[in-house]
């Protein structure tokens, strides 16, 4: 194979496994050259990952080592894309009843979603994330995002149970918005005992939803290393419930009797 061809090959193969360690051998046997042009390969994908500005090659020393793919986004791209996202947020035909925004149009955008979980895999990237957790279900295509990225499985809770899922745990909470008691549930089956879990989800307001994830993940006794939200919404009548958290844009003002809408960066760079 010639090494333009190598290149190509190798390229796609490390795009198609992101967040996966694998061994020079590896490419070496696959791609039937010596391991020193292989590495003199990898330097060469690794230059145009980092220029390109879509993550980088992380090498592992050591028999049991190889190199990684970390996608990442650049910030001078993310506030570019952050930047077009709060300007088609503003929109006042987004506007729906009590504060919130319509996105599921948004979320039905598979280019869009894409950058959205490239951004929030390259904040999460060094956490050691094994599992995604979101609850359905505008929240699900942000997680598969995410998880595609770090190569990691999605749990899904639920607000019922499946008679699908075999036994579950369920709790009780207390929504942030409607102040209403609410379930939760999720097979026991679907997340081992002390995993360290992100969780995603598309909007937060007070935070009860996320509250309630995090409580029943404690009956899993999960370790919950980061929360991401595409967008949270300010409420000086509501207390926020959820304090350590990453969010992409945030709904500073909406006025309603003016169709006016303010949204900015969120703290995500903080």
């Amino acid at each position: 194979m010639k090494r333009s061809d190598r290149l190509v090959a190798m390229t796609h193969y490390l795009i198609e496994h992101p967040s996966q360690l694998v061994s020079l051998p590896f490419f070496s046997e696959t791609y039937d050259a010596a391991k020193s042009s292989i590495s003199e390969d990898l330097a060469i994908i690794n230059k145009r990952f980092q220029e390109e500005g879509i993550g980088y090659l992380e090498s592992i020393a050591g028999a049991a080592g190889g190199v990684k793919y970390v996608p990442e986004m650049t910030k001078v791209k993310s506030e570019q894309f952050l930047d077009i996202l709060c300007e088609r947020l503003e929109d006042p035909n987004r506007l729906l009843p009590g504060g919130y925004l319509f996105m599921s149009d948004l979320l039905g955008e598979p280019n869009l979603v894409r950058k959205v979980g490239q951004i929030f895999a390259s904040a999460f990237a060094k956490l050691e994330v094994e599992v995604v957790v979101t609850v359905a279900t505008k929240g699900i295509p942000l997680a598969y995002a995410v998880a595609s990225f770090l190569n990691v499985p999605v749990v899904i809770v639920r607000r019922d149970p499946k008679v699908t899922e075999g036994s579950t745990v369920s709790i009780n909470y207390v929504s942030g918005n409607s102040k209403k008691i609410q379930t939760m549930v999720l097979p026991k089956r679907s997340l081992r005992e002390g995993a360290k879990v992100c969780i995603i989800d598309d909007f937060m307001k007070a935070g009860g939803t996320i509250n309630g994830i995090k409580e029943l993940l404690k009956e899993f006794e999960a370790d919950v290393v980061a929360i991401g939200v595409l967008a949270e919404a300010e409420d000086e009548e509501e207390e926020r419930v959820v304090d350590q958290y990453t969010s992409l844009v945030q709904i500073t003002n909406v006025d309603m009797k003016n169709k006016k809408i303010e949204v900015h960066e969120g703290n995500l760079f903080q």
